[in-house]
């Protein structure tokens, strides 16, 4: 990967968030240049989606490890936003309880659980938001290397977490919500969430992440870690041969990556107002593996592209044709599987040493003309 499309990346991503910005907040409604507060939010939920997908490609597209369980960090992120925005909410809820949630009013709860203890505080809600997901990468991952599972069976183990933490959050004495989760949050930091200049200020904030965690795993996968680790993909066995140890860059990579996904699920639930069990489902940790084949495994940009690109097609979809998404998306995995299995990035790719070849060709013609 290039550091001109590095470069190009981050300039599209921040300067594309800013003109979206300025159009909302600069031009009036009446205006054919205006873009409404819904565009801005569908944009900032695609933004964490290129998150998820970032963190995706980081393990499988690096390391070669095929999780499909990586929305359950995205997820758990997302939960820990959650309870802060519940606990911003106060005496303000429907039951006019100044410390218990409205849902847990409902449930008939008489005090605060105590993993909910300190949530009110921003400070203490973002390290969750990255602690969380980590310790249960951390584990999961130590577990999972150490007793050196590859391959198919580790992809299912990670969907089986996933599974397993959605039927978890779907149970009332869990305390997140059951199935309806949370909702109706009023504030962030004091700041009215509904209010335009908020939604603006998310998108900003969430295209700011979303460079630092491609300049992040940039570096990683740039360096002599990041060197090992595609040896880690291609050859494991000779890696160990080596002297290295392949759990151990693995392991590294894989609570990064859910770090990652868990900051993207932390600014995607203010962004959409709600996050309920169905945000573990496995289903969206196979669209996450499809945003990375689509836009090119092993790139880091085809990542964010390809989580744009399928998402702008699930919008219209879902709304033009709903019944027909589910068919459309599996179509699309099979064409860029034979077609283009180096994704949409890969089309790029192969045209530039065309060009070189051809340009090299007809300098060639031009010295023996």
């Amino acid at each position: 990967m290039s550091r001109l499309s590095a470069t190009l990346t981050i300039l599209l991503v921040l300067g594309g968030a800013g003109l979206l910005a300025a159009l909302n907040l600069l031009t009036t409604p009446a205006s054919q240049f205006h873009v409404p507060v819904y565009v801005i939010s569908l944009v900032g939920k695609y933004l964490c989606y290129a998150m998820l997908a970032l963190a995706v490609d980081m393990v499988w597209g690096f390391a070669g490890i095929l999780s499909l369980g990586h929305a359950a960090f995205f997820a758990l992120g997302g939960y820990a936003m959650g309870m802060y925005l519940m606990r911003e909410i106060g005496a303000r809820g429907v039951y006019g309880n100044p410390l218990l949630p409205d849902f847990m009013v409902f449930l008939g709860w008489k005090q605060l659980p105590w993993y909910w203890q300190g949530m009110d505080h921003f400070a203490v809600a973002m390290l969750m938001v990255m602690l969380v997901p980590g310790l249960l990468a951390l584990v999961f991952g130590w577990l999972a290397f150490r007793s050196r599972v590859t391959g198919v069976y580790l992809s299912i183990i990670t969907q089986a977490l996933t599974y397993a933490l959605l039927l978890a959050f779907f149970r009332n004495d869990m305390g997140f919500g059951g199935n309806n989760g949370m909702t109706d949050f009023k504030d962030l930091l004091g700041i009215p969430l509904q209010a335009e200049n908020t939604r603006v200020g998310l998108l900003l904030a969430t295209a700011v992440f979303l460079c630092a965690q491609f300049l992040i795993a940039r570096y990683v996968v740039t360096s002599r870690f990041g060197k090992v680790l595609i040896a880690v993909r291609d050859a494991e066995s000779r890696t160990r041969f080596l002297g290295y140890r392949p759990e151990n860059y693995k392991l590294f990579v894989f609570v990064l990556s859910a770090v990652m996904a868990g900051i993207g699920g932390a600014l995607y639930v203010p962004q959409v107002g709600i996050i309920n069990p169905s945000e573990f489902a496995p289903a969206n940790s196979i669209e996450a593996v499809i945003w990375v084949a689509v836009g090119g495994r092993g790139t880091l940009v085809g990542a964010i592209l390809g989580a744009v690109l399928v998402n702008l097609g699930k919008t219209y979809f879902t709304g033009a044709l709903p019944e027909l998404w589910l068919f459309a998306l599996g179509g699309l995995f099979i064409f860029v599987t034979l077609l283009l299995p180096k994704g949409v990035i890969g089309l790029f790719a192969a045209r530039r040493p065309r060009a070189k070849s051809e340009a090299s060709v007809s300098a060639a013609q031009e010295i023996a003309g």
